[in-house]
């Protein structure tokens, strides 16, 4: 079963502040062109994107610098909601743990990692965290949740769509754009099983 996860990108949400995907068609076929071409404008963080280090880092890796293995392997999928916990985390990473599917962690439904959740995530040694909220956090805290992260080098998976994906082991495949010097990239992310 291949379940995508990814959200579309001109329909997306975005969040408050980004710039808002745009397509325009320069060639058509219906207007005389030999082909259909079109051209697009966006965000790095609209729609389903990961954040690299760069995003709240200034001397942080960039996503042409992260390598595919965060992006491409074993995952553990929780479904939570309200805001998680060190003790949530504990949880979660027990879970993944006996799924050997530790590295990767996705976390399913409303849930808002808080700065406490972060700090715990930080220290399991994951690789990724995937979220389906636009970015991890909530309001002030928004900013100190993706400093702790990513200064832990946890790449973020943000804009997921999980809604009929159920809890376990998942295969991941979220490979970021190739953006040399990007903060950020939007992927097509599915989960496989």
């Amino acid at each position: 079963m291949i379940v995508d996860i990814s959200q579309e990108i001109l329909s997306g949400k975005v969040f408050s502040g980004d710039p808002v995907p745009v397509s325009r068609l320069v060639k058509s076929i219906d207007h005389g062109d030999g082909y259909n071409l079109t051209e697009f404008s966006m965000c790095a963080h609209n729609g389903t994107h990961i954040d690299a280090p760069r995003h709240f880092i200034s001397d942080g890796a960039a996503v042409d610098g992260l390598g595919l293995k965060p992006f491409i392997g074993e995952c553990f999928t929780a479904r939570r909601s309200g805001a998680l916990t060190a003790d949530d985390v504990i949880v979660i990473m027990e879970q993944a743990r006996e799924n050997d599917a530790s590295s990767r962690i996705i976390i399913a439904g409303e849930a808002i990692i808080t700065v406490e959740a972060a700090r715990a995530f930080s220290q399991a040694g994951i690789s990724l965290l995937g979220v389906e909220s636009q970015s991890v956090g909530s309001g002030d805290d928004t900013a100190d949740v993706h400093r702790i992260l990513l200064g832990a080098g946890v790449i973020l998976l943000e804009g997921l769509v999980l809604t009929d994906v159920t809890e376990g082991k998942w295969f991941l495949s979220a490979a970021p754009l190739n953006i040399a010097g990007s903060d950020g990239a939007p992927c097509r992310a599915v989960l496989i099983r």
